[in-house]
């Protein structure tokens, strides 16, 4: 089957251009072929909050013959785009959808190709609105998702949001896939703490990934003094940029008096460092406060390290404990419980176990059910 799926990809950094890669990989391997299209300019630099949208890593993750055609600030290259996949005549064409800055490019793109090439089109939603949705999000995203002929979410509650914004759509859950891509090269934890200069005994906690608000930092903080105080010497490491003003949280920890306990890297995490970071902690530490799809989670679960998370939807899955969002008291209790019930010493060794099929299997089925269905239609008529 002909494929078109467009994304960010390396050299763009990110869980979103990880994502695009591996299910790139995934539909090729699958024996389908793609034309993997992504972009010569992302973000204007004044609109990024972070220091760059480039993936500083050594060994980053290259995705093969990608096409870099589309200039987000610039609409001919929109038109261009959609010129060259009617040209290539896809069975389908997957966009994918995480923030209303691309409802310009997505609906120019998307108009061309459902409505004029008559391509069948499948959006991914990362998230159906931004994590911190403005009032005109909502008419924005209703705009361009419903140019989708299906329309692809990674929890219940993410279906239930798109639903009240389209109750006609048709939708499929699909859960965020297990990252495993960097799983082999996870080293034993006595050597990646020594590393990351982390105390070899003791336990460690993980906090990984961009810090924003909705993400729960302050959560963890907060309940960070009842851990120490119920479990003794505890490290916590934040190993992230952060998005938001970091003074609040340095505040939070010198009021606390958890200085010791608290290990800031505050940069992007490159690829050949992220196995060492879970390879040191034994458990990491998701208290999410909204619904979020979370690469991090799922990069835990491929490097087998036990979660403590919310009871935020999307989010539970294998969970090794569930609490209430915004509960630190229940944290530090969900916390507390994983060590004494497990001990500190948890087998970074272990070799993660997945079923015979793909973590990406589900997500290419339903994009190919949309490509079939296509192709039934064409020749029914």
């Amino acid at each position: 089957m002909r494929i078109a799926l467009v994304g960010p990809v390396y050299p763009y950094r990110g869980g979103i251009a990880h994502y695009t890669t591996m299910l790139c990989r995934a539909l090729r391997e699958r024996g389908h072929e793609v034309l993997l299209i992504s972009f010569q300019r992302q973000y204007p630099q004044w609109l990024f909050p972070g220091r760059g949208d480039r993936d500083p890593s050594e060994k980053p993750l290259h995705a093969e013959d990608a096409r870099y055609w589309i200039d987000s600030l610039n609409p001919l290259t929109w038109l261009a785009t959609g010129w060259r996949i009617g040209r290539y005549r896809p069975e389908v064409v997957v966009l994918q959808w995480w923030t209303t800055f691309w409802t310009p490019a997505w609906l120019v793109l998307g108009s061309a190709l459902r409505l004029l090439a008559r391509r069948p089109l499948v959006f991914i939603c990362h998230n159906v609105l931004p994590h911190e949705a403005r009032l005109w999000d909502t008419w924005l995203a209703r705009l361009v998702l419903g140019l989708g002929t299906r329309i692809i979410v990674q929890s219940s509650a993410e279906r239930d949001l798109l639903s009240a914004l389209l109750p006609d759509a048709q939708v499929a859950i699909v859960p965020h896939p297990v990252y495993d891509m960097f799983a082999a090269e996870r080293v034993p934890r006595a050597e990646a703490r020594r590393r990351l200069k982390l105390p070899v005994e003791g336990p460690v906690l993980l906090v990984f990934g961009i810090v924003r608000e909705y993400k729960g930092l302050a959560d963890v903080l907060t309940a960070l003094p009842i851990i120490r105080e119920r479990l003794g010497h505890v490290t916590l490491v934040v190993a992230g940029e952060f998005w938001d003003n970091k003074q609040p949280y340095l505040d939070q920890i010198k009021r606390l008096g958890i200085a010791d306990s608290v290990v800031i890297e505050d940069r992007y995490i490159p690829n050949e460092a992220v196995a060492l970071y879970f390879s040191a902690a034994d458990a990491l530490v998701a208290p999410y406060r909204r619904v979020t799809g979370s690469g991090t989670i799922q990069m835990a679960r491929g490097f087998g390290v036990p979660v403590i998370t919310t009871t935020c939807d999307g989010l539970t899955e294998e969970a090794a404990r569930v609490v209430p969002p915004a509960d630190p008291p229940a944290l530090a209790a969900a916390i507390v419980g994983f060590f004494q019930a497990n001990g500190w010493l948890h087998s970074a060794d272990a070799v993660t176990r997945h079923d015979a099929r793909s973590p990406w299997d589900a997500l290419v089925d339903q994009i190919v059910a949309v490509g079939k269905a296509e192709v039934k239609r064409v020749r029914a008529g």
